[in-house]
């Protein structure tokens, strides 16, 4: 593709850059003018202006400074951006759902004596001590007429619900996707579109959340189930005692479930605190809710699984600020947003500054604005701990450490701030929401990052795949041909869930575990089947998921492995071919050996900074000539 495009613009350009050439009063060459129309489409990212021609074409015209003064600019740093966004394609596709049960609200309908209808704002699975809503909605079908499905609207007819029974069960709140004050003890500064857009943009609710059940009335308050209306930022476990029902047996008080049960985790802790960010709060306490101005949670516009939440940019091909459409989207649609946006300002920050350009793997710091640090806050931690408190893990070892981040409100779309250390774990790009749900598994990120920044690929040859039961994939025949690599470099990622960054403490979750152990791999239970592998089991012991190959790799995590691609005698090679390619619109071959070795030698010895390794590519013939193939050439290849 860039290569057509560079291909239309010498096509559409060389006879306007001749005419010019013919008039000019100094002596500049074709070859010159193209030569100058390819930086400017490179480091401007648009063809030179008539007074830019001008300039060029005097005497004092210094292209060197040119070139400099280019390179410091936003436009260069987004095109090097784009070449790294798209070779690890950091953008991820609706498949994708971020909904966690323990920050995602959802509604339900609910009549008033009057005649009058308001939306009641919930969590799926909350915990309630009145046993008839424990878990589910927080009115009952008695008092409601209806029942309520899970990610369904009510059933049934509904009758009209005393004020009184009303406000037994749930709270008024202003929350923070209405009020920019949301934290003040009277807010008042309620959302207004025509003022709001410029101040917070990309923070526009969307028109469900807006308005009543008429859908005319403005919404300027919500109703809220008394549970999730919880402020405090810890809980105590709650334990009920009760006992498994009678197989066949129907669910009591017109309930659509049974009733919850106590965890193994509640009934070896009860009257524990934790932390009200996680998901082992929703499950197992009834005193954790969505916190002041429920910021904690994300608004839902109906009662569905993913529903929807704000109007957000759909396309976003030059960015968010330029964004080609917008519409109302669901919860993960704001998530993957966000995640994306800071893939993206962090590989701006690495150009811009020109820092080293190994910290794309190895940086601890990221770039945050409002709705990612609400992210970081409440919502990251609300993927942890699963089924991981059976091993006593029920408060989540962040990769991201919350008291790092800067106070930003939820609102702050277009305020970004340095978050200099995030954590111990951090490793650039490695350890970012958006590569670690867009490359779900270990081999996954192994592989992709063994492309990007290695310029290799896992190719098996001409191998015979015979049958096999040996589960050691860098032994297996055939298969050891790429695993022997790839296992090793995935295992680095053992301590980060798969389609997540919850990561997994040694001090919780051994490389070899004895709890797990069994000699029938068929008998292990779900909760030990979802962190170590049913096929390095046995009577002794049980294998970390993923750690087989590589126990020392496994413990040291990604930030091991960024530092071990940062080191590696291929990161300069690759980082050249990646960047030339783009710039000269080819692919490199045997002809471009001594150009690739002496750039790479230029960018490691200029301390990896990319404006060297651009400023001797541009400078250099192959560039130059690249732009002077004829329009009859250009013919000659599209055959």
């Amino acid at each position: 593709m860039l290569l057509s495009m560079r291909g239309l613009l010498a096509a559409s350009l060389v006879l306007c850059a001749t005419s010019v050439a013919e008039t000019a009063s100094a002596k500049k060459t074709l070859a010159d003018y193209r030569y100058f129309r390819a930086l400017s489409v490179d480091l401007s990212g648009r063809i030179p202006t008539r007074a830019e021609v001008a300039e060029f074409e005097a005497d004092t015209f210094d292209v060197d400074k040119w070139i400099d003064a280019h390179l410091a600019s936003d436009t260069y740093a987004e095109r090097v951006r784009r070449i790294y966004m798209d070779a690890l394609r950091l953008q991820i596709g609706r498949t994708f759902q971020f909904v966690p049960t323990s920050t995602t609200l959802r509604r339900q309908k609910v009549l008033l004596e009057g005649g009058k209808e308001v939306w009641v704002y919930f969590r799926q699975g909350q915990r309630r001590k009145r046993e008839e809503t424990d878990g589910e909605f927080c009115l009952t079908q008695a008092e409601t007429g209806q029942q309520y499905p899970r990610f369904t609207a009510g059933t049934g007819t509904a009758k009209p619900v005393p004020l009184t029974t009303l406000d037994a069960n749930t709270v008024a709140v202003k929350p923070w996707w209405l009020y920019r004050d949301y934290r003040s003890s009277a807010p008042k500064d309620l959302y207004d579109a025509a003022t709001w857009a410029t101040k917070y943009p990309n923070h526009i609710p969307a028109n469900e959340l807006l308005t009543e059940p008429d859908g005319k009335t403005a919404a300027t308050e919500i109703r809220i189930c008394k549970e999730e209306a919880a402020t405090a930022p810890t809980g105590t476990i709650y334990v009920t005692g009760r006992k498994a029902p009678a197989t066949g047996t129907a669910p009591p008080h017109g309930r659509l479930s049974q009733l919850p049960l106590d965890s193994a985790y509640a009934k070896a802790n009860p009257g524990a605190t934790v932390s009200c960010t996680s998901s082992t709060a929703i499950m197992n306490t009834t005193d954790c809710g969505c916190g002041p101005g429920l910021e904690r949670c994300m608004p839902g516009g109906s009662s569905s699984f993913d529903p929807t939440a704000f109007v957000l940019p759909r396309q976003i091909p030059l960015g968010v600020e330029d964004a080609t459409d917008t519409g109302s989207e669901p919860q993960s649609s704001y998530s993957r947003l966000w995640w994306g946006e800071e893939a993206s300002r962090f590989l701006d920050q690495i150009f811009s500054e020109d820092r080293d350009f190994r910290e794309v793997v190895t940086g601890k710091w990221t770039m945050v604005n409002g709705p990612l640090t609400q992210f970081y806050k409440a919502s990251a931690p609300a993927t942890c701990c699963g089924n991981g408190y059976d091993f006593g893990y029920a408060q989540p070892d962040p990769l991201v450490d919350p008291s790092k981040l800067p106070d930003l409100l939820p609102h702050d779309t277009g305020k970004w701030a340095k978050v200099e250390d995030r954590g111990a774990y951090a490793a650039g790009i490695l350890t970012m929401p958006v590569f670690l749900t867009k490359y779900g598994s270990r081999r996954a990120r192994a592989h992709v990052l063994y492309q990007a920044f290695q310029c290799k690929q896992f190719v098996a040859g001409d191998v015979k795949l015979t049958p096999s039961t040996e589960p050691d994939l860098t032994k297996r025949p055939g298969c050891n041909t790429c695993h022997v690599v790839l296992e090793p470099m995935s295992a680095y990622f053992s301590r980060i869930q798969e389609s997540d960054w919850t990561w997994l403490p040694e001090s919780k979750f051994p490389i070899e575990s004895t709890k797990c152990k069994s000699a029938d791999p068929t008998k292990m239970s779900f909760t030990c089947k979802s962190y170590y592998d049913p096929a390095f089991v046995d009577g002794t012991r049980a294998l970390l998921r993923g750690a087989y190959s590589s126990a020392a790799n496994a413990n040291a995590g990604p930030a091991a492995l960024g530092q071990q691609i940062a080191k590696s005698d291929t990161f300069a090679q690759c980082v050249v071919q990646k960047v030339s390619e783009s710039f000269l619109g080819r692919s490199l071959s045997t002809d471009d050996v001594t150009l690739q070795k002496d750039l790479a030698d230029s960018f490691g010895k200029g301390g990896f900074k990319m404006r060297t390794l651009v400023r001797a590519l541009v400078k250099a013939d192959a560039y130059k000539n690249a732009n002077n193939l004829t329009s009859s050439a250009w013919r000659k290849e599209g055959k």
